[in-house]
């Protein structure tokens, strides 16, 4: 029987998994240096045995592993852990990141990356999944059904499968329907951070967002975004 870890008193237990070693030093000391108590792997091997025995609250992983692909990894952490997965790496292109949040990670960070930013995103989503449901009104429209409460979209009478991020962005924009919510004040309330220029991490996970739930995504009619302005949610479509 797998011992279960005593609970940490600080602001949380984090893994990370990275086989650059002076990065993962640095990354594991900015991170106890803030009170977070961390484990660290180089391998996919690893990080799915210490992720086993424990049990953190959250897993920031680097996709180039040595032994397997980070993908792997995150799809079989997802067969039985929900804490979040932040996805750190030097891969640029957008299949990439579409690849690693369709897998189930929550964010995707490139690096090389600040130091600031890092824990701001890594404290978001931290807090996005200690959160308690409270008693929210259910959005419809013509294809598919927001349960804000039940955190879930339902399409056919069967959930949508969301990754945490795409949750929270559909939230927000459900809980204020037909307003336009500028860029920032998803980069603020979702990932932490108040850089004007990050906006390509809106722009990444709307693609999957739409592909989810428009009958068309290439030509969206609830999730509508006004280029350098922000995205608007149309219950009745548009």
């Amino acid at each position: 029987m797998t011992d279960v870890p005593a609970p940490h008193a600080g602001p949380g237990t984090v893994l990370i998994v990275d086989d650059e070693i002076p990065f993962l030093r640095m990354l594991e000391a900015n991170l106890r240096r803030r009170g977070y108590a961390v484990h660290a792997a180089t391998t996919g091997a690893q990080a799915l045995i210490s992720a086993a025995r424990q049990r953190p609250d959250a897993v920031i992983l680097d996709i180039g592993l040595p032994d397997t692909n980070g993908l792997e990894v995150i799809t079989r952490l997802r067969q039985w852990n929900t804490s979040p997965i932040i996805v750190l790496s030097a891969r640029t292109a957008e299949p990439g990141k579409v690849a690693a949040l369709d897998a189930g990670a929550d964010d995707y960070v490139t690096k090389p990356c600040g130091m600031d930013e890092m824990m701001a995103r890594l404290r978001a989503m931290m807090r996005a999944s200690r959160g308690a449901p409270t008693d929210e009104p259910v959005i419809a429209t013509e294809h598919f059904t927001i349960d804000l409460t039940a955190q879930q979209v339902i399409r056919d009478g069967q959930p949508i499968p969301l990754t945490r991020t795409e949750w929270q962005i559909v939230a927000l924009l459900a809980r204020n329907p037909n307003r336009l919510i500028p860029q920032q004040r998803f980069l603020s309330e979702i990932w932490g951070i108040n850089d004007v220029n990050n906006n390509n991490y809106l722009r990444v996970f709307m693609v999957n967002i739409r592909r989810k739930l428009e009958p068309d995504p290439a030509h969206p009619r609830y999730l509508i975004t006004e280029p350098g302005r922000g995205v608007r949610f149309r219950p009745t479509g548009g």
